[in-house]
């Protein structure tokens, strides 16, 4: 039984190594999936433990430094922050936004934002605003210099 704890041991960790692989698809375990392969397949040819250690980790190791950074390139499809066109836009303050009282949103092309302002300073309602940056589900924004009243369109 002893003779047959290496092959257990590697074989079983190639086995949960891919079934992690495949539940996740992150590219979490499919080095650890090629080193504990390596390994055992050095103890199917009467490798050491020693020897069967040292590729598994060797291989497991090389290939997370070689592959990743191509792999996620590879599987990223063009994952980007959508929120980030709405930098720059202008929107129309619908309540006036206020840092001490915790109040602001603005209409953006028909759709409500939580909005800051940038500087802390109140803006007041119906004040046309520049979106500086996006905060998660917020906008901060900047009061447009000699701000007229803007329209503010309809949700529907």
């Amino acid at each position: 039984m002893e003779a047959c704890l290496p092959f257990l041991i590697w074989g079983g960790l190639f086995v949960i190594t891919v079934i992690a692989e495949f539940a996740s698809q992150q590219l979490i375990s499919i080095w650890f999936a090629a080193g504990s392969l390596a390994a055992f397949l050095a103890a199917c040819f009467g490798g050491s433990v020693i020897l069967q250690t040292v590729l598994f980790l060797l291989v497991s190791v090389v290939l997370l430094i070689l592959t990743r950074p191509i792999a996620k390139k590879i599987f990223s499809f063009g994952v980007k922050n959508t929120n980030m066109q709405e930098v720059g836009r202008i929107a129309a303050v619908i309540q006036p936004i206020d840092t001490v009282q915790g109040t602001g949103r603005v209409r953006l092309d028909g759709v409500d934002w939580i909005a800051i302002s940038q500087t802390g300073a109140p803006i007041p309602n119906h004040a046309s605003v520049r979106v500086i940056a996006v905060d998660g589900s917020k906008l901060i924004v900047a009061p447009l210099e000699d701000s007229q009243p803007a329209a503010v369109p309809s949700s529907h």
